[in-house]
């Protein structure tokens, strides 16, 4: 640290919460020799290794492995999917063993180590940002700074509902991290989190119903995206009560009763809360130094991810409410770095991809048609059949549910967004992905040739239908 004549040691950037984006951040700040100070108040690395992305694929992975084990016979002997199909309390069991080793037992020893041996100062506890000038304190301890990165990252939204905080709802932090496998289940919400986990209990032999006011799931992509999730639930035995609002929950003898309107109720062992996420912005001291600031709200970032309105102060992750996933945590915290180092960068977001690792996985990227629609685009929309394509002949799996859905601006010939819902649809969509980030040209994406026999080839039917319109 850089001599300072008062007591407060002054630091080149102090980074606000050590999850996806401030880990990253300090760290590559670190190795540009900078003296950095991350304050965290839980586990370094955020929620993501330990309770949310690599946890809930793991359960994923193992309940998938069970489901084809069942419904196609497929002689496989990975950790939660035992090849005799076996008991479904033992393969939980299994599966969660396998869960808590991938998220390192929620034991963030080995992240905090690399970061110490980069050079950063971890401070434990709550940082408050206080004046004058950029000062954070933490227990007893204050630092100023000449920068400072706020990545504090979210927390799960807990609707208003009478009765919900009685019942010791869960969140999906708390479901996985827990060994309880319940016999029924109501999921509070059909976004991407509410899907996956849906989906996990349901695969060993939990009774799950997903309550949502949307009239669909993911009601935020296609509708055709939304339909073939929807089957693809309902082959599972999931129960969708869609279109309906949770009213009132009350203890009742094993559980809790949902009070449902329309009707009618439903009765579950648990309630899993997963209706979305906000911000964690309040009691940070962000008042002083962000004009309006609201509780719950984003953090306003402009290109470079500096907070509009505040000097020397860069956001980075959840907090800013802009796609909030890991990878675009991590590509806002490469940004900042730029910033405080003074090279040039901008974000740009038009091609963040949006993963649901169901199964069938979805993906998308770029805009929906209505999104584009609503900017006064003329756009043309074709949709392929993915279980249609070859690929999913010598799987096995002709007659699941599979969509290609490709959105064009006719005027410009371009790719304005794409959906995939198929096998593996997480790790293909990354053609799209590119063609909307460059601008590929129609005529450029008609020419693509793809291997055979393999998924992505569902993109050729599509693309050569819109180049058609042009």
């Amino acid at each position: 640290m850089s001599p300072a004549a008062s007591a407060v040691p002054r630091v080149d950037a102090v980074v606000l919460g050590g999850g996806s984006a401030g880990e990253l951040a300090a760290s590559l700040l670190a190795e540009q020799g900078m003296a950095v100070v991350l304050v965290e108040s839980d586990r370094v690395g955020g929620e993501c290794p330990f309770l949310a992305c690599m946890p809930s694929k793991a359960m994923l992975r193992a309940a998938h492995l069970r489901s084809d084990l069942r419904r196609h016979g497929t002689e496989v002997g990975a950790v939660g999917a035992p090849t005799d199909g076996g008991d479904d309390r033992e393969a939980w069991r299994r599966a969660t063993a396998w869960r808590d080793e991938v998220a390192a037992h929620r034991d963030d020893s080995a992240a905090a180590e690399a970061l110490e041996k980069a050079g950063v100062v971890i401070v434990r506890g709550h940082g408050v940002v206080a004046g004058p000038g950029l000062r954070v304190g933490v227990g007893d301890r204050t630092f100023e700074c000449d920068r400072l990165l706020v990545s504090t990252g979210s927390e799960a939204v807990v609707p208003d509902v009478e009765g919900l905080r009685d019942v010791d709802a869960w969140t999906s932090d708390v479901a996985l991290a827990s060994d309880e496998l319940p016999s029924s289940l109501v999921v509070l919400g059909s976004g991407p989190v509410g899907c996956e986990l849906a989906q996990v209990y349901a695969s060993y032999g939990c009774r799950v119903t997903i309550i949502d006011h949307s009239e669909r799931v993911l009601d935020k992509e296609d509708e055709a995206v939304s339909e073939a999730l929807s089957d693809a639930l309902c082959r599972d035995g999931v129960i969708l009560r869609l279109g309906t609002t949770a009213e009132r929950v009350e203890r009742v003898d094993g559980g809790v009763r949902v009070h449902l309107r329309p009707g009618p109720d439903v009765e579950a062992e648990r309630v899993l809360v997963a209706v979305g996420r906000r911000p964690r912005t309040s009691g940070l001291g962000l008042e002083g130094i962000v004009r309006d600031l609201e509780d719950g709200a984003p953090l306003a970032t402009d290109e470079r991810c500096r907070v509009i309105g505040a000097d020397r102060v860069w956001a980075a992750g959840d907090v800013t409410g802009v796609a909030p996933f890991t990878h675009t945590a991590n590509y806002q915290a490469r940004v900042v770095v730029a910033g405080m180092t003074g090279e040039p960068a901008r974000a740009d977001y038009r091609a963040i991809p949006r993963c649901v690792f169901t199964a069938p996985a979805v993906a998308a990227v770029g805009m929906t048609a209505a999104e584009a629609r609503r900017e006064g685009r003329r756009v043309a929309v074709e949709v392929m059949d993915v279980s249609e394509t070859a690929r999913a002949a010598s799987d096995g799996r002709r007659g699941e549910p599979g969509r290609v859905v490709l959105v064009a601006d006719l005027d410009e010939g371009r790719l304005l967004g794409a959906a995939v819902v198929g096998p593996g649809a997480d790790e293909w969509i990354g053609e799209a992905v590119l063609a909307v980030r460059a601008g590929v040209h129609l005529d450029v994406l008609v020419d693509v040739v793809h291997a055979f026999p393999t998924y992505p080839e569902a993109f050729e039917p599509a693309l050569r239908r819109l180049r058609a319109l042009l």
